[in-house]
């Protein structure tokens, strides 16, 4: 299971920098608090967070004992550890009465430690959302429906170099094979052009180009296909081309400004400027390739269905899918210009994005509907984490 590579709207717009934090290499400390510390933590409905930790929890299950829990083991001091010592609180999990918050609250707190995360002083880091988009298509083309939504192609070759070099470890690099080389893939403008036609396999055609490229940003989405019927599409990989945002581009061009970018004001103005359009999403060389969903989702990169509001992508370099995470961070209304709100609720580490980096950095997923991609698309917000760790692993990093 490849992971979802999704990218917030934003993107590399805002930096670590904006949230305080000192400049250097970043750093992920932890500090051991009590549950009586954590503001909100009797009043947060645990059962929610319970069920997606319980579906990681059968990911987990499939994995030897003595596998590190994700990348986070060896590149900053191990606090996954291994799937064995997740054994104990995953089974326990189990016997927990699905729906009961107070059990839950007393699950977490009999087999958890609970650690605040900070980076080098800095407790408050930049957290957005993304959210599962709606596009109208059809499995065949016609009339409106002229925008492929592409398979994974057959001669995308996806290179791991840490098999190579110990310092290249957690670096990969994408390609095709040219003459007996590895070369780049084609852009996202050739493609676009048509330098895919014929290579790689077309899951469905949609009618909006902008629509198209919003899904790539999210990773996932459902397609309502002109005969009625509902395609869920996910990650299955891209081109390996840097991702460049084009928020940022609107931002430098004066189009937009740094305040009132989101989703929603990309949007108009694609909108307001449908002969620049082409133009504007060709800025961005990335090109995401996508495979058809069947059951629940959409999957993160833990291989697991992500759960409304309790879902997050982190960056796993320096915390382990699978880990439950109390967030205390500000999100926008529902409404557009209702005033923002505090949002105190644990969840559960299943996903990644290309834009998440750093070890105070998350994006909330918030599921499908108009309401979700209202505050997905506007979230840009502070704030903080307390990381939960089993009780036997909390012990050796003592």
């Amino acid at each position: 299971m490849r992971a979802p590579h999704r990218f917030t709207i934003i993107g590399l717009l805002l930096v670590l920098a904006s949230c305080g934090v000192p400049p250097g290499p970043p750093r992920l400390d932890l500090d051991r608090i009590s549950f009586s510390d954590i503001e909100g933590w009797r009043d947060d409905a645990q059962s929610r967070a319970l069920t997606a930790f319980r579906r990681s929890c059968v990911k987990m299950s499939a994995a030897p004992d003595d596998r590190p829990l994700g990348r986070a083991l060896g590149a900053h001091g191990g606090i996954g550890g291994l799937i064995g010592d997740w054994r104990t609180p995953c089974a326990a999990a189990i016997a927990v009465p699905a729906g009961d918050d107070p059990a839950a609250r007393e699950f977490f707190e009999a087999h958890f430690t609970a650690f605040r995360m900070s980076d080098r002083g800095e407790s408050e880091g930049l957290f957005t959302g993304y959210y599962e988009p709606l596009l109208n298509g059809s499995r065949a083309p016609g009339g409106r429906f002229t925008v492929p939504i592409h398979g994974l192609p057959a001669d995308l070759v996806t290179a791991d170099l840490g098999r190579f070099a110990g310092d290249l470890e957690n670096r990969r690099i994408t390609g095709r094979v040219v003459d007996g080389a590895l070369a780049p893939y084609p852009r996202r403008d050739e493609i676009s052009a048509g330098a895919l036609d014929g290579e790689a396999p077309v899951l469905a055609w949609v009618d909006d180009p902008v629509d198209a490229y919003f899904l790539h940003v999210q990773g996932s989405g459902r397609i309502g296909l002109a005969d009625g019927g509902v395609m869920r599409v996910g990650y299955a990989g891209a081109n390996g081309r840097r991702y460049v945002s084009i928020g940022r581009a609107l931002v430098e061009r004066g189009a937009i400004s740094l305040e009132e970018a989101s989703m929603q004001s990309i949007r108009a103005w694609l909108a307001a400027n449908p002969g620049h359009s082409a133009e504007i999403l060709a800025l961005n060389p990335s090109y995401v390739f996508f495979r058809e969903l069947t059951g629940d989702g959409p999957l993160g990169a833990q291989g697991v269905a992500l759960t409304p509001g309790r879902s997050l992508a982190v960056d796993r370099a320096y915390l382990p899918l699978g880990a439950p995470i109390w967030l205390d961070i500000m999100v926008p209304a529902a409404a557009h210009g209702e005033p923002d709100r505090n949002l105190r609720r644990l969840v559960v580490a299943q996903d990644i994005g290309g834009a998440i980096k750093g070890p105070l950095r998350g994006d909330l997923f918030w599921g499908f509907g108009p309401e979700a991609e209202s505050v997905a698309g506007r979230m840009k917000h502070n704030g903080g984490y307390v990381l939960l760790l089993p009780k036997a692993l909390a012990e050796t990093l003592s």
